[in-house]
């Protein structure tokens, strides 16, 4: 991990890394601090707690593969209460694995082995994934999802008075559903908006990622996940949100 490169996410963002191996902690923590981030490591998942406990962070890059409580089941358990995004670390042939983090909350994974400039890019794009405020014009946009509403303005989702929580993805990928509703968007494009692998062409594994991501958004606005009336599979060209 040589050679300084600019980093693409906005700097001073606090990154935790959770690895068991300390010689990978280390030239992570390396790398990633002389590109501008401040980070903090943990050798485990209750080490990762009890920092979570007492700071917070911008983003959490996360082994799957560690002994006690792995990846996954941090992941799963976390997403109960922060929102902070986690990027999984997986071991290349283990597809499954990486879908069940996804499916368990993990908003992007990258495999092992990887070349730091990736990594950096993985970063930088979740980052920009995070909803970032904005003025209010004229007053609240609403997109209306039966009884779940979704506001354009503040990229929030509301059932009643209640916010429903949404990981960075999947506020990325409701920005982008609502900014043109009724329309189809086909997986190769989300996944190059939402910056992963932008002009690489088809990738089965990213495309699969956003499915995931579908289901886990579906779960959230749908009265009925499996027969969806809002986020439509749209055969043969993609997804689409259509709001009452």
């Amino acid at each position: 991990m040589n050679g300084p490169m600019t980093a693409t996410a906005e700097p001073q963002a606090h990154l935790l890394i959770v690895d068991d191996d300390e010689r990978i902690r280390g030239l992570l923590k390396k790398f990633l601090v002389r590109q501008g981030f401040l980070v903090t490591s943990a050798r485990d998942a209750a080490q990762a707690r009890r920092l979570l406990g007492g700071l917070d962070f911008d983003l959490i890059v996360l082994d799957v593969m560690m002994p006690g409580e792995d990846g996954v089941a941090l992941t799963r358990s976390l997403r109960e209460e922060l929102d902070t995004p986690i990027l999984l670390l997986t071991a290349k042939s283990e597809t499954e694995e990486r879908i069940e983090g996804l499916e368990a909350g993990a908003d992007d994974y990258l495999t092992k082995p990887f070349e730091p400039r990736e990594l950096l890019l993985r970063i930088g794009a979740i980052l920009r994934r995070v909803p970032q405020p904005r003025p209010m014009q004229d007053g609240p946009k609403m997109l209306q999802l039966g009884p779940v509403r979704y506001d354009i303005d503040r990229g929030e989702l509301w059932q009643g008075s209640e916010p429903i929580r949404l990981t960075a993805t999947e506020s990325a990928l409701m920005r982008i559903l609502a900014r043109r509703p009724n329309e189809a968007f086909s997986r190769i494009q989300l996944v190059e908006d939402l910056g992963r692998d932008r002009g690489a062409g088809a990738d089965p594994a990213q495309e699969r990622a956003v499915d995931v991501q579908i289901t886990r958004l579906r779960r959230k606005i749908e009265p009925d996940p499996k027969q969806p009336r809002y986020l439509q599979t749209v055969r043969g060209a993609g997804y689409m949100l259509s709001p009452d």
